[in-house]
């Protein structure tokens, strides 16, 4: 499913850069958990298929994702230990995962835990709370944002104008879009909620800050990410 056909207008994901590691120890094994944005299938599978060279002499490399603003597509791997007791609950973490009170909507992510074997058989509801408890324990300090689906909005205002709009913008709150240059202008996108209110609020701002020679245009639905309140 393409983002722009889903029905969900927001979800909360993992910050983009780089992927974000957090390691425990559960009676003498090594539980890595790697969280990694991700967008697609494919791009979930490269992130184990980079684990497993990574870390090739780990006896197992499980993983669980979740992917599409509806959360449509959901997969997991057990990876060689007993069924059901590291991919599903790890699926489970990343699913059941709180972003704000009474919501679960984290997507767009992976997560994979490579276990080094420390001897000490855990059972398998052992194996089943280390990896919960590594994924959740990574998710608690893991940087996350806000992606929304928003309304670009843009306008051309003269070079030497740009730069304290932008600034006089981002100290409103405003959530700036990426700004193109031009031989003549500068084009600002800023990204508002999609609906007449915010648009009409949103080009009285412009007009007020530019003294009415800058006039926002609406155009297309974009996603955006958003900090987090």
């Amino acid at each position: 499913m393409q983002e722009q056909d889903s029905r969900a207008t927001s979800f909360t994901t993992l910050a983009a850069g780089g992927d974000f590691r957090h390691e425990l120890d559960i009676k003498r094994s090594r539980f890595i958990t790697v969280l990694r944005r991700t967008g697609t299938e494919d791009a979930a599978r490269d992130l184990v298929a980079g684990l497993r060279r990574e870390f090739h002499d780990a006896r197992h490399h499980c993983s669980a994702f979740v992917i599409g603003p509806d959360r449509s597509i959901q997969r997991s791997s057990d990876d060689g230990e007993p069924g059901g007791t590291a991919g599903i609950p790890m699926l489970e973490a990343l699913l059941k995962r709180e972003t704000a009170p009474g919501v679960s909507d984290l997507s767009d992510i992976s997560a994979v835990v490579v276990r080094y074997f420390g001897g000490v058989l855990l059972g398998a509801g052992g194996l089943v709370r280390a990896y919960s408890e590594s994924v959740s324990a990574a998710l608690e300090l893991a940087p996350l944002v806000r992606r929304s689906r928003l309304r670009i909005c843009s306008a051309a205002v003269p070079h030497a104008a740009a730069g304290r709009l932008e600034n006089d913008l981002r100290a409103a709150g405003t959530v700036m879009a990426e700004t193109s240059y031009h031989d003549r202008y500068t084009v600002l996108r800023i990204a508002v909620p999609d609906h007449a209110d915010a648009i009409a609020a949103a080009s009285d701002r412009i007009l007020q800050l530019t003294a009415g020679s800058a006039r926002l245009t609406a155009d297309g639905t974009e996603w955006v990410d958003e900090p987090r309140t």
